[in-house]
This record gives structure tokens, C-alpha cells and sequence, in this order.
């Protein structure tokens, strides 16, 4: 990609917009970055832009901004129906993204995730896994590091996994990962994109540009990813929890293997997983099949899915007090993501649950609440909805603890209540902007007031 001399306009001051306006200024292009916000609302000095040449325009975005502009680049935070985005496509201006910026820039190939749940445990698994092929290997995309910075990083003869979430999908138009997965889709950022078929549509997208040289990572359990085969030019390959495939990666006999080609590869044992749950064995499956599409040795796999014990904030042990163990499970944002948290645990669960309320149904999850909590505490905005759908399963009133907003006394609580044999799970099944900037700080919140506890 040519951008010498290009002048391009970024909005969206956030992570991938500040490394898409670095990038694209290195490259030699005109950049000015925008955001809606003022200044004076971030806590990132934007000084250092400034003295690379960047142009800085925050709060209100007119018109003209896009005069003499021949390229938009958009956050995923930002929608393309904001109106800057959609003027710029009347007038003929490209509106593409950070995302898109990598794909062009990458010299080595691209093995792309993206699944309402699961993502970034997989990523994460997937990129180890390369490890034991390639010398160079990055992570990157909606994980939390610039996928442009990373592909930049690794060069050539190496490799990326990218976590792709469905709002960077929105204005792709050539991303053409080598390898691509999909890891289930189940309702979320409804209120983004519109309907359920329009995030399916976005999810998709990770795979429309892949041709019969290309492989897709589908899970057969989930029945909406496994109908995409239909839509797919790629060789697929499904990973099940459930059946064992005439090929693909599933569980045979207790063991994770990969069968592909007319040849059966045994990986490690479920036991020997280093993550635990159901949800996660389908995370390693769908990390291993994504692996040796990219080139690695099932025997060099081995060791790394045995000794991977998963990412901070996903069903993460945090500590032992008074015998109770207590879990950080802050990235369960979502409703499916907390049932998958509660379905590892057997049961006798104090549930620490609430935040940013997506409004999503709750009958299934309330209903797996009373059958494996002992309590449930509650936090922020969706409290009481929690409390009226909780009530309405059949959890008694006295089993329904509310914290309002704060992480101490909502850890307090559960301290009160905890004892031998049971454990502690934040598991909010909401996001978390009620409170904090991100789930990232919920949790490490939750985690500090454990460990006070634990002093």
C-alpha cells in the first residue's frame, strides 16, 4: 500500500486509531486525526502525534474536514453510519479501517478469529502454538495491540493471528486472512449493528474474500457457524466438543485430536488440557486446527496445549481466602460467556454478576443461576432487571444480594457468605462502562479487593 503523500483522516482516537494515524504517517501519508470528544476527555497525551506531524481535530466533526481527503480510516468503535463516514462515502472517498491497513501492509501470513465468545483464549492458545513453527509471531487486532504495529513487527517469514471482532469487520473490503475461524455467534452488539442477521453478516465477513487455497475453522456444534460452510469458497474444517468428524478436530476416546488429509494426529488428553471447561477444549481445538492449517507440527503442539493455563480475566484464578477460592471471569460480557463460566464449576456458586446492561434475554442464564448458585450479587445499572428476571426464575429473594456500585462491598458480600466448598465468581454477564473503562479494570478491581481480603 501506497501512501506517500496520500492525505488520510482517521476518526477515532482510541488504541487502533492512534496506531493507524502512526502507521500511515510513517508511511509517509498526510495524517490528521479526529475524535468527537475533546481533548481534555482523554488521558493519553496526544503531544507526541503532534511531533510526528500528525494533525490533531477533537470535538465537533464538520464537513470540510474531508476536503482534500483521499482516505478514512475508522475505529471499530466508531460506526460507519456516523455522519462523517457515510459524507465521505458520497463523495467518493475510501472508508476503510486499521485492520484493513495490516492486511495490506502484512508480508506473512494472516490466520484470522472471530466468534462472539472465545476469541482472544484462542488467539492467545493459537499464537503459542505458531510459536513452535515460525521465529516471529504476532498477536494482534480487537486483543488489544495494533494489528498494523504487529504485522509491521513480524515482517516476512513469519506469521499473524488476528482476533477480529465484528465492528472491524464493518467496512472490510479486501481482508483475506490465510486462514480464518469462526467460533460460534450468539447475540451480542445488537444495539451496533441492528439485528442478528446483520452481526452474523459482519462475522462472515472474515472469510468472503478466501479461495479454495484458503482454509475456514468452523465449529459444528454451533449451528449457525456450521451452516457458513455453504457460503464458503475455503477448504473448512469443523472442531466439535460433541461428535466425533470423519474429519476435522474433535475428541476421540478422552483425547483432542486433528484428522485431516487421511491421517489422525493425537494432541494431549482432555485431563491434560491446561485450560479448563467444556468451552475451553473448543478453544484449544479450534487453536490447534488453526495452527496446523498455518504450518505447525501437531506433535510440536503438545507441550504448549498442556502447559497453557489461559488469559487474565477469563474464568482466572485470583486467590484462596479462608479456603474459598475466588475467580475473575470479568470478560464475560455477555450473557452465553457467564453460562459457559458457570457450566465449569459444579456448582455452590457466589455469583458476582451486573454492569452495563445489553439487554439481552435472560431466562437461560437465570435459570442456570439458580441451579448452580448458592447467591447472587449484584452490581450497577442492570441490577434490578437482574433482580425482576432472577425473582422470576425462581431464585429466592434472600439468595438476591444488591451492591449497587461498588466492587468492595460487592467482594465484602461474598466474603460474608463464603464458605468450604464453595467458590466465588465474577462472572457480570454485562459490559462494564457503568462503572469502569473497559472490562480489563473490572476486573483487576475485583482482583485488588480479593486480595485485600486475602491480607
Amino acid at each position: 500500500m501506497n501512501l506517500s503523500g496520500k492525505n488520510i483522516l482517521v476518526i477515532g482516537a482510541g488504541l487502533s486509531g492512534v496506531a493507524a494515524a502512526k502507521v500511515a504517517a510513517g508511511l509517509g501519508a498526510k495524517v490528521t486525526l479526529s475524535d468527537a470528544k475533546d481533548e481534555g476527555q482523554f488521558a493519553e497525551d496526544f503531544s507526541p502525534l503532534r511531533a510526528m506531524g500528525i494533525n490533531t481535530k477533537f470535538g465537533k466533526q464538520e464537513e470540510n474536514l474531508l476536503d482534500g481527503v483521499d482516505m478514512l480510516m475508522l475505529s471499530p468503535v466508531v460506526p460507519v453510519k456516523v455522519p462523517i463516514a457515510q459524507a465521505a462515502i458520497k463523495r467518493g472517498i475510501k472508508v476503510t479501517n486499521e485492520v484493513e491497513l495490516a492486511y495490506a501492509l502484512a508480508k506473512s501470513p494472516i490466520a484470522a478469529i472471530t466468534g462472539t465468545n472465545g476469541k482472544t483464549t484462542t488467539v492467545t492458545l493459537a499464537g503459542l502454538l505458531l510459536q513452535t513453527k515460525f521465529n516471529k509471531v504476532g498477536v494482534g487486532g480487537n486483543i488489544g495491540i495494533p494489528l498494523s504495529e504487529e504485522v509491521l513487527r513480524v515482517g516476512e517469514k513469519g506469521a499473524t493471528v488476528a482476533e477480529i471482532s465484528s465492528y472491524q469487520m464493518e467496512v472490510a473490503a479486501d481482508f483475506h486472512p490465510k486462514v480464518a475461524a469462526v467460533l460460534n455467534v450468539t447475540p451480542d452488539h445488537i444495539k451496533r449493528h441492528g439485528s442478528m442477521e446483520v452481526y452474523q453478516a459482519m462475522k462472515e465477513k472474515i472469510f468472503m474474500n478466501q479461495t479454495a487455497e484458503d482454509f475456514l475453522v468452523l465449529n459444528y456444534d454451533d449451528e449457525l457457524t456450521r451452516g457458513m460452510k455453504d457460503r464458503a469458497k475455503s477448504q473448512v474444517c469443523y472442531f466439535s466438543g460433541k461428535e466425533e468428524l470423519a474429519e476435522g478436530a474433535f475428541i476421540q476416546d478422552g483425547l483432542l485430536v486433528l484428522k485431516w488429509g487421511g491421517k489422525t494426529y493425537e494432541l494431549v488428553s482432555v485431563k491434560e488440557l491446561g485450560i479448563k471447561g467444556a468451552h475451553n477444549v473448543l478453544n484449544a481445538l479450534a487453536a490447534a486446527a488453526v495452527a496446523f492449517f498455518m504450518g505447525a507440527e501437531p506433535a510440536k503442539m503438545t507441550k504448549v496445549l498442556k502447559d497453557f493455563k489461559g488469559v487474565e480475566h477469563r474464568i482466572e484464578f485470583t486467590a484462596l481466602v479462608d479456603g474459598v477460592p475466588y475467580y475473575n471471569d470479568s470478560k464475560a460480557t455477555n450473557t452465553d460467556s457467564a453460562i459457559k463460566a458457570l457450566e465449569t464449576f459444579d456448582g455452590h456458586i457466589i455469583l458476582l454478576a451486573g454492569g452495563d446492561d445489553k439487554g439481552t434475554d435472560l431466562t437461560d442464564f437465570m435459570a442456570l443461576v439458580k441451579k448452580k448458585t448458592d447467591a447472587l450479587i449484584l452490581m450497577g445499572d442492570a441490577a434490578a432487571r437482574f433482580k425482576e428476571n432472577a425473582l422470576k426464575a425462581g431464585i429466592a429473594a434472600e439468595n438476591i444480594i444488591e451492591a449497587g456500585y461498588s466492587m468492595d462491598k460487592a467482594v465484602q458480600e461474598a466474603k460474608k457468605l463464603a464458605h468450604s466448598g464453595q467458590i466465588v465468581l465474577l462472572s457480570p454477564a454485562c459490559a462494564s462502562f457503568d462503572m469502569y473503562n473497559g472490562f480489563e479494570e473490572r476486573g483487576r478491581d475485583f482482583k485488588r479487593a480479593v486480595g485485600e481480603l486475602a491480607r
